[in-house]
């Protein structure tokens, strides 16, 4: 079968996906996927993320920061470090959920150095404290909640 192309010839994959975001054979039923390259406001991309994650669906809320990561990036925002780090901190969540132990850990250390420099912050109310602790433990426990529950939201630092 051809390759997915989008209008400018860079490579697209429309292979349906289960639950944990693996491809499945063309023509098979997979999981709805979350549309891309939408542009979301800080609140309604971390309340999206959270809702993916509660509903056990670590892959679809990486492509939700992702789509956050490239328009902060398309803009030129400060934040573009957060929001790829809790992609790749999405993307590890999924891998533990797959077994696969070496490639979350490669991917949760990733998360871990760029959210390294947002310690004892809350930018947008998220609990960098605790998703740094759980991301630096081997364990299969479930992610925190990504917003701190006692602290004021701020922005991130400049």
């Amino acid at each position: 079968m051809d390759r997915d192309r989008d209008i400018d010839g860079r490579p697209r994959n429309a292979r349906p996906r289960d639950g944990l975001g693996r491809p499945l054979p063309y023509g098979e039923q997979g999981e709805p996927r979350q549309p891309e390259g939408v542009i979301r406001t800080p609140d309604e991309t971390i309340s999206q993320a959270q809702e993916l994650l509660d509903r056990g669906r670590p892959f679809h809320a990486h492509e939700v920061f992702e789509d956050a990561w490239k328009s902060a990036r398309d803009a030129g925002e400060p934040d573009v470090e957060l929001w790829k780090s809790l992609a790749q901190l999405a993307v590890g969540c999924t891998h533990r959920l797959r077994g696969r132990p070496v490639g979350a850990d490669r991917l949760l250390a990733r998360a871990v150095l760029g959210l390294a420099s947002y310690a004892a912050t809350t930018p947008y109310g998220i609990d960098i404290d605790a998703l740094l602790r759980w991301a630096r433990t081997p364990d299969d426990g479930p992610l925190p909640p990504l917003r701190a529950r006692t602290q004021k939201s701020s922005p991130p630092p400049r």
